[in-house]
Formats: C-alpha cells, sequence, structure tokens
C-alpha cells in the first residue's frame, strides 16, 4: 500500500509506516502547502495512493463530489503523533487493507475503527 500524508500530520509518519512495510511520501515534499485539497485528492487517485490525515475535509469532499478514489484514512484522536498512536494506525491500515483497495473511507478513533465503502451512495 503506498500513503500520501498530508500537511497536517509530521513527516515522522514516514519511518513509522516505512518501518512497517508501507510506502510513504509527505505533500510537503511534491506539492505546496497552501493547494487545494482537491488538488491533493486528484494527486492520490491519479497514483493510486491511499490518503491519511487528521483533517475531515477530505471525507467531506469524497462525499461531495461522489469519488470512487482515492481511498482516505482519517485518523480522529486527539494526539496525531506517530510515536503515540502508530500502532493503533499501523493495524488500522492492516486490517483494512482490503477496503482501501477497493475505495474507502476508513476513520480511526478512540475504541473505535469505522469503514464505509466509496462511492457513499453505492
Amino acid at each position: 500500500m503506498k500513503i500520501l500524508l498530508v500537511m497536517n500530520l509530521s513527516t515522522d509518519w514516514i519511518e513509522v509506516l516505512e518501518s512497517a512495510s508501507f510506502e510513504a511520501i509527505h505533500w510537503s515534499s511534491i506539492g505546496e502547502a497552501t493547494a487545494p485539497d482537491r488538488q491533493f485528492m486528484d494527486y492520490a487517485r491519479d497514483r493510486d495512493l491511499v490518503v491519511l490525515t487528521h483533517d475531515l475535509d477530505f471525507g467531506i469532499l469524497l462525499a461531495l463530489t461522489k469519488m470512487e478514489r482515492p481511498s482516505v484514512v482519517q485518523i480522529r484522536l486527539r494526539d496525531v503523533y506517530p510515536y503515540v498512536i502508530g500502532p493503533q494506525v499501523l493495524h488500522g491500515l492492516r486490517v483494512t487493507d482490503h477496503a482501501l483497495q477497493e475505495g474507502a473511507l476508513v476513520t480511526i478513533g478512540p475504541q473505535r475503527l469505522r469503514v464505509r465503502a466509496l462511492p457513499f451512495d453505492r
């Protein structure tokens, strides 16, 4: 699985993800920090990347546009540092791998993991 990290997550996530055999890239290394969400999503979709974010805007964009891709993983935890929640996020990525390959919005929150297939109206 290839993961694209948004600007609101630390680049420290790259090491955590790669140590768990995921490919990871941070938006700061390929795009402008002020790029609109749609540009970010188009980039991820065109390259078959899974978006990892702490921002709810990407889930909203999926709902409004009825997009089937890219898959998005939303972290809904207060502390988003990888040394704090890394194991929980890695577990979530592993158990939802198939859904993410098919197109999904995955929400990782306190004591829960939610998966919604894309597009939402199917």
